[in-house]
Formats: C-alpha cells, sequence, structure tokens
C-alpha cells in the first residue's frame, strides 16, 4: 500500500556540530504538512521532538538533547510520510570544564561544588579538593589536538577529580614542553602536600604541651602529700584548705568578676541602646538621608520616607522620636521651599512644573502651587515679548547710528515691479531694467519683519506649554495621572473652576499684546495714544513694502493656525483674526501705493522702440507691472479658514478703488509727459524700428532723431493700444482677484485715456494741418492772381501740388509710425484743407470764366485725389466750395476739365500712390 506523501528527507542542518542544548535548523523535503503531522525527530538517537518547532514543509527549527552518540543522523517521521531519512550527519561535541579559578563568562559556585568524584554535593571550599595547579609548577597547555587525545586515552579524562583520570593525558596537555628539572620540582610539591595531611593532629599536641606539663606536675605533688601525712590528717587539713580556697576564690572571684559584670551590664544597655537605634534608625536617619537626597534631585524618595514617618512617628509621644521628627518637619519645609522656588523659576520645562507640581502636593504644600506656577508663567510670557521688542528696537535704533546719510542706499529696500519686469517675456525688446535693490531686498529683512517672526515665534513655543499645564490643571492630571488621589483631583477642579475666568483673562491678556506689539511695529497709526509708549518706540523711515508685509502675514497666520490647534476658544483668538485682517487691508493700501509711485518712473525705461504695430514697450511695461502687483498679493487676497474678505468694509472698497484709479491716471499722465516732453530731454541715441516690420521707409528717420509729432504720433498708438487691450486686460485681472468697482475704474480709467487720446490728436493736427492750410492762400493769390482775370487753366498749380505732398509727407509719418492712425489723421488734416479752401472760395466777390474753371479743376482735383479720407464734414466743405463757383455753361469747359484732372492725376500717379485704396489695401496685406 502506498503512502500518500513521500517520506521525510532531511538535506541540511545548521549548524551541523556542537553541545548540547544547541539550536539547530533542519532542512529538507518533506518535513510535514504541520504541527500536529510530525511524530518524530532525533537527532545522534535522541528525541528533539519535544523542543521542536515545525515552521515549513522544508524546515523544523529544534535544540539538540543529551545524545549518547558523538555523531548521527537526523531522522524525521511525519503521520504523512512516516520515517524519513538523513544525507546528512550532526557530531556533538563534549562542553569544555570550567575551573573555578578559570577565566569564564558564566559564574562558579565555589560554596555549593559538585564533586564529580563522588557524585555529591559539598558543602566545602573546593580549594581543598580541586586546587587548580596540583604540581606547582607553570602550566604550559600544549598545541596536541584534542581528537588525537581522546583518540589516543579512550574513555580516560585529564581531569583530575575525574574517576577515570589519566596523569598521562594530564602532563601532555599541561606540560608537555615542562624540562625535567621542573617536573622533579612538581613530584616534591606532591610530596609535601601528603606530608601536611598527616602533620595536623601533631601539631595540635605540640600547641598544648604545656597544659599538660604543668596539669602532670600539679598531680604528682598532690600524690607526694597524701603519702607523706597520714590519711585523717591529710583529709581534716585538705578540708580546710579547701574551704580557705574556696572562700579565697570566692572573694577573688567576685573581685574580679565585679568589673566584668559591670562591663557587662554596661554592654548590654549598649546592646538595647544599639537594638533601639538599629530598631528605629529609620528615622534617626532620616535628617541626613532627606538632605542628601535633596542634594542627589531624589525627591520622590524623599517624600516616600516622610510619608512613612509620618505614619509612624507624626503622633508620637515618646521626647527622642519628638525631637527627630521635628527635625525632619523642618528639613521638609525647607524642601518645600527650594521645590517652589524651583517651579516659579524660568525657563523650565512642562515636564518639570508637573513633577515640582505633584511634590509639593504630596508634600501637602500651604496655598497652591499649580495655580502659583500658572501665574508665573503668564507673567513671564509678557515678560518676554516686551523685552523681545525692547531688544530690537534699541538694536533698530543702534544700528540707525552707525549709518551715515551717504552710506544708507537701502533705506527703502522693498522690490520694484518694473525692475521685475525685465524677465519678463512680454519685454523682449533689447532693454534692461536691472534694479539695483533686488539684491538688497532679497537678504536684508527690516528690523519690524524679523521682530514679528521673533515674537511669533516666542508664543507658538510658549503657549502651548501654558496652555497644557491649565489643562492638566482642570482635568486634575497634576497631582495624579491615575486618579489615586481622587480627593486631591475634585479640590483641584474645584480650584480650576474657580478660576476659570482668572486664566481667560490671562489668555487674552497674552494675545492682546502679542497683537499689540505687532500693531506698534507695523501698524503704529491703529494704536491709542497711551499705547503708543508701551508698545510702539519703533523709527518709521518708511513704511514696509506690500512683500514684507505678505510675508508677516504669512508669519501671523501660521502662529494662528498653531494655536488653533490648541484648541484655544475661537473668542481668544479673535483679535489675533482682527490683526489679520487689518494687515491684509493695510497690505494692499500699501502694495497700490508703491506701485503707483513704480509708474512714476516707468517713462525713464521708455526706449521708443516701435514693433510693427506702432507701440513700443510702455504698455506691455504698464500691464506687467499691475499684474506682478496683483499677484504679490494674491496670498493676501485668499482668505483663510475663519477669515473675513478684506473688502467686507465700504471703505477699504472706496480706498482700493481710488488707488487703483490713481494708478491708471499715474500711467496717462507718464503718457503725457512722454509725448510732450521737449526734444532735448530725450535720448534717442538707441532709437531703431522692429526689424520684422514690413516699414515701406525702413526707419522713422535717418539720422535717428526723434521729432514732437513723432512722439505724438507714438503716444497716440499707445493710447489707441490701451484702450483697445490693456485697460480691459487689466479690468480682468482686478476682477480675477475679486476687486470691488472694477466697473467704476474701468470707466474713470477710459474717460481719462480718451481726454488725453484728444488733446495728444490734437495737438498733431495742429501741427500738421495748420502749415498746409496757413500755406493755401498765399499759394492761391501768388504772382498777384486774380480769379477776374486769369488766362485758360493749363493744369493745377503749384500750390495745390505742394500742399498734395505736405499731406503725402504728414500720410508718410503716420504710416510708418502706426498703419492704424493714418485714416483717423488724414480725415482730419482733409477737413482742415477742405474747410480752408471752402472759406478762400467763398471769399471770392466774382470769377471769370477762366477763372471758374481753374478753380473747379483745382478743388475737383484736390477732391478726388483724397476721397478715400473724406468725411461728410470734408465732403461738405467741398460741396460749398463749389457751389461758391459759377457753373459750367458749355461741353468744351467741361471737357476740358476733364482732361487736365486726367493729366493731373497721370503726371502724380507716383505720388497719389499712398491715397489710393487700392495700394492702402496692398500694404495692408
Amino acid at each position: 500500500m502506498s503512502r500518500a506523501r513521500q517520506p521525510p528527507l532531511v538535506t541540511g542542518i545548521s549548524p551541523n556540530e556542537g553541545i548540547s542544548w544547541t539550536k539547530v535548523t533542519i532542512r529538507g523535503e518533506n518535513l510535514g504538512t504541520g504541527p500536529t503531522d510530525l511524530i518524530g525527530l532525533t537527532i545522534c538517537g535522541h528525541n528533539c521532538l519535544l523542543t521542536a518547532e515545525w515552521m515549513s514543509a522544508s524546515k523544523i527549527v529544534c535544540r539538540v538533547g543529551q545524545a549518547k552518540n558523538d555523531k548521527g543522523d537526523i531522522i524525521v517521521t511525519t503521520k504523512s510520510g512516516g520515517k524519513g531519512t538523513s544525507t546528512v550527519s550532526f557530531k556533538l561535541l563534549k562542553p569544555e570544564k570550567i575551573g573555578i579559578l578559570d577565566q569564564s563568562a558564566v559564574w562558579v559556585d565555589e560554596m555549593n561544588y559538585y564533586d564529580m568524584r563522588t557524585d555529591r554535593n559539598k558543602g566545602i571550599p573546593p580549594l581543598s579538593l580541586r586546587p587548580a595547579n596540583p604540581l606547582g609548577i607553570e602550566i604550559d597547555k600544549g598545541r596536541f589536538p584534542q581528537k588525537d587525545l581522546e583518540a589516543l586515552f579512550p574513555g580516560m579524562s585529564a581531569d583530575f577529580t575525574s574517576e577515570n583520570f589519566s596523569a598521562a593525558w594530564y602532563l601532555i596537555e599541561n606540560h608537555s614542553t615542562t624540562s625535567f628539572d621542573q617536573l622533579k620540582t612538581a613530584v616534591a610539591n606532591l610530596k609535601k602536600q601528603a606530608n601536611k595531611k598527616n602533620e595536623g593532629s601533631l601539631a595540635y599536641v605540640k600547641g598544648g604541651l604545656s597544659t599538660f606539663f604543668e596539669a602532670q606536675d600539679a598531680l604528682s605533688a598532690i600524690h607526694q602529700k597524701l603519702e607523706a601525712d597520714g590519711t585523717e590528717k591529710v583529709e581534716g587539713s585538705m578540708t580546710q584548705k579547701l574551704e580557705n580556697v574556696l572562700n579565697r576564690a570566692s572573694n577573688t572571684a567576685d573581685t574580679l568578676f565585679q568589673e566584668v559584670l559591670g562591663r557587662k551590664d554596661k554592654a548590654d544597655s549598649t546592646r538595647n541602646a544599639l537594638n533601639v537605634l538599629q530598631r528605629f534608625k529609620f528615622l534617626f536617619n532620616l535628617p541626613l538621608n532627606i538632605e542628601r537626597n535633596i542634594q542627589k534631585g531624589d525627591y520622590d524618595v524623599v517624600i516616600n520616607d516622610y510619608e512613612k514617618a509620618k505614619s509612624l512617628f507624626g503622633k508620637t509621644e515618646v521626647q527622642v522620636f519628638k525631637k527627630y521628627y521635628a527635625e525632619v518637619e523642618t528639613r521638609i519645609e525647607a524642601l518645600r521651599e527650594l521645590l517652589l522656588d524651583k517651579l516659579l523659576e524660568t525657563p523650565s520645562t512642562l515636564h518639570d512644573q508637573k513633577r515640582y507640581i505633584r511634590y509639593l502636593s504630596d508634600l501637602h504644600a500651604p496655598g497652591d502651587p499649580a495655580w502659583q506656577c500658572i501665574g508665573a508663567q503668564h507673567q513671564w510670557i509678557l515678560q518676554l515679548m516686551h523685552n523681545c521688542k525692547e531688544s530690537y528696537v534699541k538694536e533698530q535704533k543702534g544700528n540707525s547710528l552707525l549709518h551715515s546719510p551717504m552710506v544708507d542706499l537701502d533705506s527703502d529696500v522693498r522690490p520694484s515691479p518694473i525692475g521685475h519686469l525685465s524677465q519678463t517675456a512680454s519685454l523682449k525688446r533689447g532693454s534692461s531694467f536691472q534694479s539695483g535693490r533686488d539684491d538688497a531686498w532679497r537678504y536684508k529683512a527690516p528690523q519690524q519683519v524679523v521682530f514679528v517672526e521673533k515674537l511669533t515665534k516666542l508664543v507658538v513655543s510658549q503657549l502651548p506649554n501654558f496652555w497644557k499645564l491649565w489643562i492638566s490643571y482642570v482635568n486634575g492630571s497634576l497631582f495624579s495621572e491615575t486618579a489615586e488621589k481622587s480627593g486631591q483631583m475634585e479640590r483641584s477642579k474645584k480650584n480650576a473652576r474657580q478660576r476659570q475666568n482668572d486664566f481667560k483673562k490671562m489668555i487674552q491678556e497674552v494675545m492682546h499684546s502679542l497683537v499689540k506689539l505687532i500693531r506698534g511695529a507695523l501698524l503704529p497709526f491703529s494704536l491709542r495714544e497711551g499705547e503708543s509708549r508701551q508698545y510702539g518706540g519703533w523709527e518709521m523711515k518708511s513704511e514696509l513694502s506690500g512683500q514684507w508685509l505678505t510675508h508677516v502675514i504669512q508669519t501671523v497666520r501660521l502662529s494662528s493656525e498653531s494655536l488653533t490647534a490648541l484648541e484655544i476658544p475661537n473668542d481668544m483668538l479673535q483679535i489675533i483674526q482682527d490683526l489679520i485682517l487689518d494687515l491684509r487691508v493695510r497690505c494692499i493700501i500699501v502694495t497700490l501705493q508703491h506701485t503707483a509711485e513704480d509708474i512714476k518712473r516707468i517713462n525713464e525705461k521708455e526706449d521708443w522702440v516701435v514693433d510693427n504695430e506702432g507701440l513700443t514697450s510702455l504698455p506691455s511695461q504698464f500691464e506687467q507691472c499691475i499684474i506682478h502687483s496683483l499677484q504679490s498679493l494674491k496670498t493676501v487676497l485668499d482668505c483663510k479658514p475663519g477669515e473675513a474678505s478684506v473688502f467686507q468694509q465700504q471703505k477699504t472698497q472706496e480706498d482700493v478703488c481710488q488707488l487703483s484709479i490713481g494708478i491708471m491716471q499715474v500711467f496717462i499722465d507718464c503718457l503725457e509727459q512722454l509725448s510732450t516732453k521737449p526734444d532735448g530731454d530725450i535720448d534717442t541715441a538707441h532709437l531703431s524700428v522692429d526689424v520684422s516690420s514690413p516699414d515701406l521707409f525702413g526707419s522713422i528717420h535717418e539720422d535717428s532723431s526723434l521729432s514732437s509729432e513723432q512722439r505724438l504720433l507714438i503716444a497716440l498708438s499707445n493710447c489707441r493700444y490701451l484702450e483697445r487691450h490693456t485697460f480691459l486686460n487689466i479690468a480682468e485681472h482686478f476682477e480675477k482677484h475679486g476687486f470691488q468697482g472694477v466697473e467704476k475704474i474701468t470707466q474713470v480709467s477710459m474717460e481719462s485715456l480718451k481726454e488725453l487720446d484728444q488733446r495728444l490728436f490734437e495737438t498733431y493736427i495742429e501741427f500738421k494741418a495748420d502749415p498746409i492750410v496757413g500755406s493755401l492762400e498765399p499759394g492761391i493769390y501768388a504772382g498777384y492772381f486774380d480769379w477776374k482775370d486769369c488766362l485758360v487753366p493749363a493744369g493745377v498749380r503749384n500750390y495745390l501740388k505742394e500742399a498734395l505732398v505736405n499731406i503725402i509727407a504728414v500720410h508718410a509719418e503716420v504710416f510708418t509710425i502706426s498703419k492704424d492712425l493714418v485714416p483717423r489723421v488724414m480725415s482730419r488734416v482733409v477737413e482742415a484743407v477742405s474747410e480752408e479752401l471752402s472759406r478762400l472760395m467763398q471769399c471770392v466777390s466774382s470769377f471769370s470764366k477762366n477763372g471758374a474753371l481753374q478753380a473747379r479743376l483745382e478743388i475737383c482735383a484736390l477732391r478726388d485725389t483724397v476721397a478715400i479720407y473724406l468725411t461728410p464734414e470734408s465732403n461738405s466743405s467741398f460741396k460749398q466750395a463749389l457751389e461758391a463757383l459759377p457753373q459750367l455753361s458749355s461741353g468744351t469747359d467741361k471737357k476740358l476739365l476733364e482732361e487736365l484732372l486726367n493729366k493731373f492725376k497721370s503726371s502724380m500717379h507716383l505720388q497719389l500712390t499712398c491715397f489710393q485704396a487700392s495700394s492702402s489695401a496692398m500694404v495692408k496685406t
């Protein structure tokens, strides 16, 4: 019948040799399906099943027992596989015997030595039985292998206490290199040891030999006396002598033993006193022990001893005990004062405070040490806060005295958004706006900012322990964490309930001090007059920048979160939320104010480099400056849990709206200043036109000079872009960041921008149209020309051609700057010219036939040339001018007029190309 599983097979054991009780790991195959399947395990013939621990089908852990064989197989037997086989073996080593004088890691019990010769325990010193060196000469261990010695002396042992002791083995093992002379000495030593055993009784007799002689002499004398006298006389005299001897012996004994008995009584009394001292040595040694334990800091030991002494001797009537107990009370009172001083000492950890409070409670200290500790911690925290402020104020004043006006270049260490714009992608125009203050701003923090960080760190580090101390006081865990002293805990809770309002006032005082110290450093205007001296004192050379205020807000927010995590009631922390709101509002105001200041200097960064749309970098710089400022306010505008909206107050909304409008107006003023600045105030050495522009004229001017008319055109182009793009983008960013009144900001800014645009446009038209208009009248009447008396028209006169050339020059100048401005400018120039021409025609009293034909030719030539720029106003002017002329009556005149017009257009075809709609469209494409 075949088994369900294969028999166990042991293929490995680790370690493969060792002494009894060595822990081994057996590995193999089919070693069982579980602990219950393992029914047998033998190593070297010894059953090890009792210590076997089945781990898996391939692993078993056990300990080797006291095996008979020194080497054997490992046999595993299971229910499922039966008795197995082994491919490996285990060698059992004999343990080394450790002599009592040999160095060993285990203790050899000398007083209860096991004698291997008799197989019994001996309660005698082992040195008399088993000397470490019986030969008395130096031992020199040989290097003979133990296995070889065991094979050479089978069944024998080198242990001289063993029944199978082999002297040859002992000599080979311990004296293989000893000389013959030393072995002779060893033989002599053995003989001496043997002789000493026989000399014991003889030495005892020799010691008492004189006593034996005296006794022998006394007996001989008595015997001789009896023989010399008669027996009766001897008996009588002997009787009398014995009585005398006894009397004298008694007297002598009394005399001799009186002192001895006195000393005995004294010794008995001393012994009794010592017994009392020994019995009550706890009390008598307690004062000194208290002093020693106090010096070592073992207050627990002192308290336990005091409680024990109080229970034993607190009500004693024994004077000695009362005296010593009074001394103990004196020491304990001094300990109470010491512990109270340590408790009120600052700084101190919460663990030490709890420990000292428990000590004082166990010593039944008067008053309420826990509340005293809370009050001391409260005052210490307040003192730390004010000391922190005073130290930083003094440091600030000290630093200000060291700085001279010539050296203090970093008085306004705030970041410049304009400097930041130099690295933005929108300003890739070859310009550089590196700010010299950036590095100083990055690495130099104002004293107020450092103070706020230090102050909040101080409060956050100290207040948690202060709060936890109060919580422990409330729940009674200061006195017993395991609720052992319920009565004391109840009293503590009762006291805590009574003092809850007092503690609330302490927390509120700490919070008020924290907030007012921060206000004194950052918002001094928010303090009352009486509080400025206590919480202020800072030198305010310049207000902190928005980014430093943002950093401070983040610091205060983190502190508020840390305090909230302590589960301090929200009403106590509301004052911090009010501070954060005021800081956020102030940060927004300051950031917008500084942004306006930076915008005022933005005209210094105008490089007058025009792109193919007629724009400089100024609008982009302005937009990026606003965006950068708003992005810096993102964390300030975002509301954290428990915070109110920064725009919840109407006054804040109005102030922010006015500042935003002010920023827009400042930029509009900068545009006006740039466009109207005298020519000598502008450096145009770097002037150029974007090489990617398809302008036909190549550059604004060959000599790289920039006229006031060109600046006006550039400003007009920028205004047009601002109106259509920049201001709308900025409004979107305002709305995105939650600003209120964005419509008002946009409306007011647009109106102001349009007013500027109109002023600049009128100024430019005045510069360009007035000379052309002014040249018409002198040109018409040049050479004493008279409308009443003139020749037949031969073509358009030169004055009109010159006016057209001037108009073409205006067109070219505007087209070079911005193609989009051409229709607007040309329409106004044409209106001015047509209006002036209509006025001149209406002023003529009468026309001859030729004069009327000449006037109609010139008016029609001008009208047809600028036809694409005609407006209702210019059409009306041309119509009025033609109506002032007599009508052509004959077809010959009409034909001549048409021929002359065609001739004019043909001769000036190249010049008039700019006025053609197709060419304009071609250029635009």
